[in-house]
């Protein structure tokens, strides 16, 4: 899977002849599972249409800050645009493009939005050799990368004017593939090794009744998946659930019970340098299990329950070097038995939920929690999606990590 999945990407495209190659990036940025939006300068419609790079990109294509529509008119916020963007690529960048970006000229939308953006932003400079060697080039270029933008070399070859030589814009595929090893390099999981576990746990009871709760896994899988986009290798131990994850830098062990999983986590704990408890294990377990179903009677069932497991803690006992998150879910005295479980259990870092807030918990998109380091700081987070605060869990991890 590239690195590329899942990111937006603004392209941004000046006017020169490299233009019509645009196509074929678009194209190539979403073959690798990335959203493209398109932005085009007045003179790039000289070279390709808005119409074969919105249809390319199933998103409509802006060239100004407002469209002309008088039934409909709309402003086109670039400050919006830039925000979006996970990162922006200006493609082809021709020289009067990259002298008005190096100089603060603002002067159409793709210049205001260049200005406003706070990702990552790559150019790759196209025009003829000798604009390519002037010496203003040479300035313009260090310039931008002054400003941490990221130069894509031109390459050399035939130009528009039938010269041959260094300017032309780097072909796509390569322009793919330098911003993709780029992004790879600036991974802050990169070699990293993580350990998540997910979902409920089944205890059973008689071969089909079994004690379980409601988790459905969500939580663990999408914090493998933020794990897996930093970088990191990761182990996902998981319970039961209907969830599945295609990505090669994601090994899922599934199984069922406590014992099963506290097995599964034991045989990779040693290597990993991040280990994430997110699983709902079940706290209790069926002292007896029938080996034949138990048949409905009149009286009562009563179940004798001895304790599983505690997976978390013998984790922070064993552990070495290993950052350990755990998470509690509280009703009562939440922050306080928090505190404690972290304790307890020698955490780094816990992630307390609680059932009080409306749109949190099992069975939900959605989770609001709090993070809980060692010395009890600790950080409130607003009701989000899970992909969301799975996003913000890592966010915290690296930052205490690499302080």
């Amino acid at each position: 899977m590239s690195v590329l999945n899942g990111r937006k990407v603004l392209l941004a495209v000046s006017g020169g002849i490299a233009a019509y190659k645009t196509a074929q990036l678009v194209r190539l940025f979403i073959k690798a599972g990335a959203e493209v939006q398109v932005i085009l300068t007045e003179a790039a419609k000289d070279f390709v249409t808005p119409l074969t790079l919105s249809t390319l990109s199933k998103r409509e294509v802006f060239s100004h800050f407002y469209n002309d529509d008088e039934k409909e008119a709309k402003w086109n916020n670039h400050v919006e645009l830039a925000l979006w963007a996970d990162l922006m690529l200006i493609a082809p960048a021709t020289a009067n493009t990259l002298s008005k970006m190096a100089h603060g000229v603002s002067d159409n939308l793709l210049l205001a939005t260049y200005l406003s953006a706070k990702c990552p932003v790559y150019f790759a400079p196209a025009m003829d050799l000798d604009m390519y060697k002037h010496e203003t080039s040479k300035e313009n270029f260090a310039r931008l990368q002054s400003f941490d933008n990221i130069m894509i070399p031109a390459e050399s070859g035939e130009l528009a004017s039938g010269l041959s030589g260094e300017g032309r814009m780097a072909e796509p595929e390569n322009i793919i593939r330098f911003i993709e090893n780029h992004l790879l390099q600036q991974l802050p999981l990169r070699g990293k090794k993580v350990l998540i576990t997910a979902g409920p746990t089944y205890e059973p009871i008689d071969p089909v009744r079994f004690v379980g709760n409601h988790s459905t896994g969500k939580m663990g899988y999408d914090l493998a998946e933020e794990a897996a986009r930093n970088g990191a290798e990761v182990f996902l131990v998981s319970g039961p659930s209907h969830l599945h994850l295609q990505n090669p830098n994601i090994h899922i062990t599934r199984v069922q019970t406590a014992d099963q999983m506290h097995k599964a986590c034991l045989e990779v704990y040693a290597e990993v340098d991040i280990a994430i408890a997110a699983a709902a294990v079940a706290d209790y377990r069926p002292k007896n299990v029938a080996s034949e179903k138990i048949k409905k009677k009149d009286s009562c069932l009563h179940l004798e329950l001895e304790k599983t497991v505690d997976i978390l803690a013998d984790l922070g006992s064993k552990k070495e070097k290993q950052f350990l998150v755990g998470f509690a879910l509280e009703t009562e005295n939440e922050f306080e038995n928090a505190c404690l479980k972290i304790e307890r259990k020698n955490l780094n870092l816990i992630v307390l939920n609680s059932l009080r807030d409306a749109g949190a918990g099992f069975g939900v998109p959605t989770n609001k929690v709090t993070l809980i380091d060692a010395h009890k700081a600790a950080t409130d987070l607003p009701l989000m999606t899970k992909e969301n605060v799975a996003a913000a869990i890592f966010q915290r991890i690296i930052q205490m990590t690499h302080a």
